[in-house]
């Protein structure tokens, strides 16, 4: 039997030969941009891949097949990455960011119209506040709503809530960001501490029906769980729970809301802070008609649609990972009037400025179908 120390001395001649090899590989894929450059060919010539692929099978025994396969189909993956960083140097959405970063103020706006979900005492008018040191706030009646009044300029800036820690993503939001024209300007982190409230007067014992958001019952699957004989109704909004509470003259009804309605309706707190985790956040997106990109912009979300073929979202990951670029989030919805297929968003960590966040801009349409840039920004905690 060998000794250790010598296998893996022999491991690491051959990774120095592979390391050489692998440079003057790349070195041949310079030469092949500049090739496509002149000729106008496309990067990517999936009938040479194919073919390639199916040449390192044979090449190897049978037991390695899949595994060469596999490391040839990343080879040639980094190929074609190089060669749209080299193609696409300037693209048309590289210029936009430019044009942003040299056209956005230097600091956030402290005044703002803003477009929020709701009614008065939302959480959405609390992240408004703290986005805003003054916002004068229009409350619509739906998402769609504030995303209308952003794009048609009513508003300057629309405040929505994105996911929360406990429930997940709100998935109407996501929804329709695939339907409206809007940049991410910033984001925030509000800490959500829920309340079940109801008339002076009112009793938990006796309380038959329980009002809010379907995030907030989400969050408070618990509490509620624990109560006997208490029906639970979705409504549009928290805060609308309590202002309807609060305009019912009832004692036997009650909402899950936040601590600012209960000063805002002159309503009782029948107990505190019934949401089932003590960390519960909730992101809230700022929105823009136009793209602006503020300094200190480190996070980065993305809408894409990849082939439905194997593999194609590994290939995506694979961009990220290669750039050492850290992704902090990923979700996936379905496109519409189609048979499981998804579009996945992305919120990645990377400061604007880097060259890898220029060098992955400009190589995601080589393995996208469609690829829709949603803003870049800093998140307020």
């Amino acid at each position: 039997m060998k000794d250790l120390g010598d296998i893996r001395d022999q491991i690491d001649r051959i990774d120095t030969q592979i390391c050489e090899l692998f440079a003057q590989r790349m070195a041949c894929t310079h030469e092949v941009a500049e090739y496509k450059r002149a000729t106008g060919k496309p990067i990517l010539d999936r009938t040479r891949e194919r073919a390639k692929l199916a040449d390192v099978a044979t090449k190897m025994p049978p037991e390695l097949a899949d595994y060469s396969q596999a490391l040839f189909s990343l080879i040639m993956e980094m190929s074609r990455a190089s060669q749209s960083a080299e193609l696409n140097a300037q693209s048309e959405l590289d210029g936009r960011i430019r044009e942003a970063i040299a056209k956005t103020p230097a600091l956030f706006p402290q005044s703002a119209f803003v477009a929020c979900q709701g009614v008065e005492g939302a959480y959405s008018q609390l992240a408004a506040d703290r986005l805003f040191k003054h916002a004068t706030i229009t409350y619509l009646e739906s998402f769609e709503g504030v995303f209308r009044a952003v794009n048609e300029g009513l508003c300057e800036f629309g405040v929505l809530p994105v996911e929360n820690s406990t429930a997940g993503s709100v998935n109407q939001v996501y929804d329709l960001m695939e339907r409206h024209s809007f940049s991410i300007v910033r984001s925030l982190r509000l800490k959500v501490d829920h309340q079940l409230l109801a008339l002076p007067g009112a009793t938990l014992a006796g309380i038959r029906d329980i009002y809010s958001h379907q995030q907030a019952i989400s969050q408070c699957r618990d509490f509620l769980a624990g109560l006997d004989g208490v029906s639970v109704h979705v409504c549009e909004n928290t805060a609308a729970a309590s202002k309807m509470v609060a305009e019912s003259g009832r004692t036997d009804i009650a909402a899950l809301s936040s601590r600012a309605c209960a000063t805002l309706y002159n309503l009782k707190t029948l107990a505190k802070n019934v949401q089932d985790k003590n960390n519960n956040y909730t992101r809230f997106a700022c929105i823009a008609k136009d793209l602006q990109i503020y300094p200190g912009a480190d996070r980065t979300s993305l809408m894409v649609v990849t082939p439905n073929t194997p593999g194609s979202l590994y290939k995506v990951l694979a961009r990220f990972y290669a750039l050492d670029i850290n992704l902090v989030k990923l979700e996936s919805r379905p496109i519409p009037d189609s048979n499981f297929e998804f579009k996945f968003y992305f919120d990645l960590e990377c400061p604007i400025a880097a060259p890898e966040f220029a060098r992955l801009i400009a190589t995601l349409d080589d393995v996208c179908e469609d690829f829709r840039y949603l803003g870049s920004y800093s998140e307020m905690v």
